[in-house]
This record gives structure tokens, sequence and C-alpha cells, in this order.
């Protein structure tokens, strides 16, 4: 599948109601959005969550993706374990757009329990209106894919 303009979004429980407003401001937007929860205030472990849309963004199904939980921190650790994806946290305008600016991140990450919703939703918007820089950024980015490529080839196991 040919994941071109496609967000996935999801969250855990802290993050839920957030994730609901972002998801109608994407589609308001005309953005095409893939939903993949959690979706309600249920207690869910973020782990389950985060890997849905880290894994649909390593595999290239969907283009960017979009993880909220309480503080942004978890979904960041586990998004950033995936190849290929390059998760920020994000807390104001000056983060999202330098993320994607300098860092060409594809997944943007929010604290629900840390940000105000409209904040929130500037910050996205500002994200998806980004661009990136390349020239030194793109340098960069590739001696962090040598860095992933090297692990992976040598079978270096993450952190524990």
């Amino acid at each position: 599948m040919d994941g071109t303009g496609k967000i996935a979004i999801a969250s855990d429980h802290a993050g839920v109601d957030l994730k609901d407003r972002i998801v109608k401001c994407l589609q308001g937007l005309g953005q095409p959005v893939e939903d993949l929860g959690t979706n309600n205030q249920d207690s869910v472990d973020y782990p389950d969550y985060g890997l849905q849309v880290a894994q649909a963004v390593s595999e290239g199904t969907v283009e960017r993706g979009i993880l909220i939980c309480g503080t942004g921190i978890g979904m960041s650790i586990v998004a950033n374990k995936f190849p290929g994806v390059r998760a920020a946290l994000c807390q104001d305008l000056f983060t999202a757009e330098v993320s994607r600016r300098h860092n060409d991140a594809n997944v943007l990450v929010l604290g629900g329990r840390v940000l105000e919703g409209k904040m929130a939703l500037e910050i996205v918007q500002r994200w998806l209106a980004t661009g990136f820089d390349g020239g030194r950024h793109a340098r960069r980015l590739a001696k962090i894919e040598a860095i992933e490529k090297n692990m992976r080839q040598k079978n270096i196991p993450r952190g524990k």
C-alpha cells in the first residue's frame, strides 16, 4: 500500500480526548487519517498503540504518524525503536517547525496532559505545513540512517 499523504494516529487513555480533536481537525482539512485507537478512557498500555503507528510509518503504509500519551515521553520511546521512524515530542510551535525543517520528523508526539487543546491543534497544523530543509540536515539524517543500518547488520540489541 502506498502511504503517501495518509496519517496514522493513536493514543493511550490519557490522550484519547486530544486524539479525537486532532482527528476531527485533520478530517476538516481534508487530510486522510487512520485512527488506530484507543477510543475510550479505559486504562491501556501506550506501547500497544505506539507500535501500531510507528510500524505503519516504518513500513511505509502511511506517510506520517501522530501519537499522544500523558506526557508524550513513552510514545516517543516506543516510536523511535522502529527503523526509519523519526518521532519528535513537541510542546510548542517552534519545536514542531524545527522537528520538520531540521529532522524531517515523520511522527509527531504530543502530551495529552501537558498541552492545552488549542495549542496542540496549532502544533499539528504547523507540523503538517512545514517541509524539510535538506542541505546540512540531510547529511545528518544520513548519518542517523547509517547508524540504524549498522545496528541492524550487527544485530545489536536495543536497550532493555
